[in-house]
């Protein structure tokens, strides 16, 4: 994986998503609670899973994969699949809260926790943020405190079966406390950051965290 991959071109998903920003659309200005509230304002509920890319799906072998995580952490490493699956492997059932306002419960989850990828590479102390990059070009930040989240999770497997191709497979991160745009798909590379930085969806209108309950679906700017 190249540093200099470039970014997605622009798509009509892309300039419809814009415009969407731009409007504010599906904004109901409530704030709730997931302590009180399973379902976040503006969110309805599917049972199906649906597919959103950028307009390509790579294919991206388990023989071919590789992540590496770079940046500021004490050891930096390149893994395949090998290694991965080596790592201490973990089940989680978690909901899914899309920006486009669908919602889907009770998902089971099978992969590596975030928690244990930072104890394999020890974030240094000025590290505050990570970004993702997917093998499309896709990019996306988070803060590290939402990374290192208890149920954050590097995920293979769903329902069971291992994670299809148009659902990120081989390998996606899942951060169900945040908006799904947040949990890259095709994970290819993970850098840890001193300053939070836009990643795609981000530089597009798009909110630099993206809490549901707190309808992060948009920039402040």
């Amino acid at each position: 994986m190249s540093d200099d991959m470039p970014e997605p071109e622009v798509t009509k998903l892309t300039s419809t998503k814009r415009k969407w920003a731009a409007e504010g659309k599906f904004l109901t200005g409530r704030i709730s609670r997931p302590e009180t509230e399973r379902l976040p304002p503006g969110q309805h509920l599917v049972k199906n899973w649906p597919v959103l890319d950028l307009g390509q799906q790579p294919e991206i072998s388990r023989e071919r994969w590789r992540l590496d995580v770079r940046g500021l952490v004490m050891h930096p490493i390149t893994l395949n699949w090998q290694d991965f699956e080596d790592l201490p492997q973990s089940d989680s059932l978690s909901d899914i809260h899309c920006v486009t306002t669908w919602s889907r419960y009770d998902n089971h989850w099978k992969g590596v926790k975030t928690r244990d990828l930072l104890d394999l590479v020890l974030p240094k102390d000025e590290a505050n943020a990570v970004m993702l990059t997917s093998y499309d070009g896709y990019t996306t930040n988070l803060p590290l405190s939402d990374f290192a989240a208890d149920d954050a999770l590097l995920v293979t497997n769903w329902e069971g079966q291992p994670l299809t191709e148009e659902h990120g497979g081989p390998v996606r991160l899942v951060v169900p406390h945040l908006y799904f745009w947040k949990s890259a798909k095709w994970l290819s590379r993970i850098e840890f950051l001193r300053d939070d930085r836009p990643g795609f969806w981000e530089k597009n209108g798009y909110h630099m965290r993206g809490d549901p309950w707190a309808e992060e679906r948009y920039s402040d700017d």
